[in-house]
């Protein structure tokens, strides 16, 4: 309900209020209700009321806000209502005014709100008649100051008594300090009522507390139902960044991988980058461009690789031949500490050249084996002819041997191809070369330390014996007719072509080392060798501390019954192990 600040008049909507001002106070004369003051236009009078009337105009607002105040609520399909009561009586002056209007509030909101707008027009109606009859008994002047003192004195609360100095100060008091009050209902309501058990909320119906816990339980439901999708989005975005990380861990574990088996390939001469050839023109080329190597030095040695490639024999430019005859001399006129010494047939030390360098050992190795049965007159009948190969022709030579079948799972594992790269060849290789051109040989694999602090003393010992075998009497100095031992360990291969056997009862290795180069090696031919000269070749106990030792011995010749048996064997390759 609105109510016309000009004449009092309660309309029940905002657009009935305009039509009241625009037909009864704009188009017909304004009248002040206050002192009847008249010839206004609309908006006049509102200043004059405001200014002249103020005091009367906000007794009416106050009257309002503490005047009846009803909330009702109705489903027109449930006959169901929530009402609370609630009278407050008050007077308009204690003198002479024993009829004095009463205000009835009730049935306020659930929320103890006071809502200004909504008031009984017949209690404003019934003070505005009041204020009139008491203006025809006394002077308008003595009506006005009795309004003043006693209506316009300061806000006192209905239910503890007390005084706030505005009506809103006294609106928030009652709302802060007996909402209990406006919301409980009426004692003189003799209808049972009913506890919501979710929140305690006290209705007068059956019905309406169903509906009011409806409400509760949609409301959890749908709080469920938000937690349950969101719960379903969560699960979902870890899903996803579950699946992120592990795409990411394993692009980053193939590209590890990757980077590994490249690695590998480079270290093992498999990545495609060429071969003996291509390397050695190389490395030749940054020797000029350095300024170490003369232009005309690199065309001539380019020239005769060519030709050593072409006819698949060595060049001998890396060979020094002797040092066998040379330690012969030299353990017969020094080396006092010595007690015994056992040497193996002659052979040749080769090292490694600008084509080869980095992975070339095995290669040398097997040059440096080959070297020494080629001296033997017992190896004539399967090497007969044979020149030392260069390392392409020795590449050939292996797959040659692949082809005819000799270990298959080697020539699978270096995908059947060792020409045109820089493939590492170790012990398995070498027997397979030697097998196929019907040189008995076997492999024996240390495969595990046999001493203290890593050391493989039974290698010695299995060394010794090897050398020792044969009766030659009790000379200082003992030349067997054994061929050197091929050597490998892991990222490199050697020659033994002797051991010592010193007055303390230990044991010394001498070793061909391809990675020597031929000036060194070319010391040990001096005719006033010292000792000093020999510790490239010596390697004892202590020296050889590999996690695993192969080496490849000679023991004779095939026949081709022998070699067709050694080639059905090879098909799973097997070692002699130790211990």
């Amino acid at each position: 309900m609105l109510s016309c600040d000009i004449c009092g008049e309660t309309v029940t909507s905002e657009p009935d209020m305009k039509a009241h001002l625009l037909i009864v106070h704009m188009e017909n004369e304004v009248i002040c209700p206050f002192c009847k003051l008249s010839g206004m236009n609309y908006d006049e009078m509102c200043f004059h009321i405001e200014t002249a009337h103020f005091e009367q105009n906000e007794l009416e607002r106050s009257f309002a806000r503490i005047n009846t105040i009803q909330y009702r609520t109705s489903d027109n399909r449930k006959d169901n209502t929530l009402q609370c009561r609630m009278e407050v009586n008050s007077s308009v002056h204690s003198a002479g005014a024993s009829n004095h209007p009463k205000i009835l509030a009730q049935s306020l909101p659930n929320d103890g709100t006071l809502k200004q707008k909504a008031f009984y027009s017949e209690n404003l109606t019934e003070a505005r008649k009041f204020l009139k009859s008491k203006e025809k008994e006394c002077d308008l002047s003595k009506i006005k100051g009795s309004i003043y003192k006693t209506m316009y004195s300061p806000p006192e609360c209905p239910f503890c008594g007390r005084i706030e100095d505005c009506s809103q100060d006294m609106e928030n008091h009652v709302k802060t300090k007996h909402a209990n009050l406006l919301d409980t209902p009426s004692e003189d309501h003799d209808q049972p009522l009913y506890d919501c058990p979710m929140c305690g909320l006290i209705c007068t119906n059956y019905h309406i507390l169903q509906e009011h816990v409806d409400l509760h339980l949609e409301e959890s439901s749908f709080g469920q139902g938000i937690d349950r999708v969101q719960c379903s989005r969560d699960l979902e975005l870890a899903h996803q960044l579950q699946q992120e990380e592990d795409r990411k861990r394993r692009s980053e574990e193939s590209q590890q991988e990757m980077g590994e088996f490249q690695k590998l390939q480079r270290q093992y001469g498999l990545d495609n980058s060429g071969g003996y050839k291509q390397q050695q023109l190389r490395n030749m080329e940054i020797e000029v461009n350095r300024g170490r190597m003369h232009p005309s030095e690199f065309h001539r040695r380019k020239a005769d690789m060519m030709e050593s490639l072409a006819i698949g024999i060595d060049d001998g430019k890396t060979k020094t031949s002797g040092i066998i005859e040379a330690l012969y001399r030299y353990y017969q006129n020094a080396a006092t500490e010595v007690r015994r010494v056992w040497l193996s047939t002659e052979v040749d030390h080769f090292h490694s050249s600008f084509g080869d360098k980095g992975w070339g050992c095995g290669y040398r190795n097997f040059q440096m084996l080959l070297s020494s049965l080629l001296r033997n007159d017992a190896y004539d009948d399967c090497l007969k002819g044979m020149s030392i190969p260069c390392i392409p022709k020795i590449q050939s030579m292996i797959e040659d041997a692949w082809k005819e079948g000799f270990d298959p799972q080697g020539a699978s594992q270096l995908n059947n191809r060792l020409q045109g790269t820089k493939a590492w060849i170790g012990a398995c290789e070498v027997y397979t070369l030697l097998t196929s051109l019907r040189v008995k040989c076997h492999i024996v694999d240390f495969h595990k330390s046999t001493g203290p602090l890593g050391t493989h003393p039974r290698l010695f010992e299995w060394i010794l014996n090897y050398y020792s075998s044969e009766r030659e009497g009790s000379p200082k100095v003992v030349c067997t007719s054994k061929p050197p031992i091929y050597l490998q360990h892991q990222g490199h291969s050697r020659t033994v072509v002797g051991i010592e056997e010193r007055k303390n009862r230990t044991l010394c290795l001498l070793i061909f080392d391809p990675g020597c180069p031929s000036r060194e090696m070319q010391k040990l031919l001096k005719q006033d060798m010292e000792a000093s000269n020999l510790k490239q070749l010596r390697k004892f106990v202590g020296n050889l501390k590999h996690k695993q030792y192969q080496i490849v011995a000679v023991e004779g010749v095939l026949s081709s019954e022998e070699k067709v048996a050694r080639r059905q064997a090879s098909q799973v390759f097997t070692a002699e192990k130790i211990p």
